[in-house]
């Protein structure tokens, strides 16, 4: 599933409110005027609508969204199993705030999202090679050993390390899960509905 994060400017993204990628429509800056009956001030305001939902949603300065206050990481697969769901949304949650404990997590919900495809979750590295022999492409494997869930250099699920400072990492994270969602339950069920609706 792609995404495209909400980013100040872009005809198209992921909306924040309605989470469809949808076009987006811009008005011009707009600077309010002070006022001396203890009025508040914003300066610098921008609002973007989109075409989909018709939610607003409001940037300051031009670059930083202050409304809706939701993450600009990548949504979960809508086939993502709930045990999973619920350390990647919490994940998504904290990911501005904190990329280290956004990666911990989702270290954490790989393992769970292993068990959940019936490995034991116990060895990362056996689990993620079990998963290649039934299916997971291999460049998955590759980019799990990069971002240390795996491999030699592997960080234990939920653990912080002082390499994730880069929101990069964190974000590559976001990807292989949904990439894992999306080749081991996603596809698997769309072939089994393909198979039944074919003429018998």
């Amino acid at each position: 599933m792609k995404y495209t994060a909400p980013k100040f400017g872009l005809e198209s993204f992921n909306c924040p409110n309605c989470g469809d990628y949808a076009q987006q429509f811009w008005s011009p800056s707009i600077v309010a005027a002070g006022s001396s009956h203890g009025n508040v001030v914003i300066e610098d305001l921008a609002i973007c609508m989109c075409r989909n939902c018709s939610e607003y949603s409001y940037w300051h300065s031009g670059q930083e969204m202050i409304y809706p206050s939701q993450s600009t990481a990548p949504l979960a697969s809508t086939d993502m199993p709930e045990a999973v769901l619920c350390d990647y949304n919490e994940a998504r949650n904290i990911f501005e705030k904190s990329p280290k404990a956004s990666a911990a997590l989702l270290r954490l919900a790989i393992q769970k999202m292993c068990v959940s495809l019936d490995e034991n979750g116990k060895d990362m590295d056996n689990d993620i090679e079990s998963l290649v022999a039934k299916g997971l492409p291999p460049n998955v494997q590759k980019a799990l050993e990069i971002v240390r869930v795996v491999g030699n250099n592997a960080v234990h699920p939920g653990e912080i390390t002082i390499d994730d400072h880069s929101s990069s990492i964190a974000l590559s994270l976001f990807k292989l899960l949904n990439i894992m969602v999306d080749t081991m339950i996603t596809q698997s069920k769309e072939i089994d509905e393909l198979f039944d609706s074919l003429p018998r």
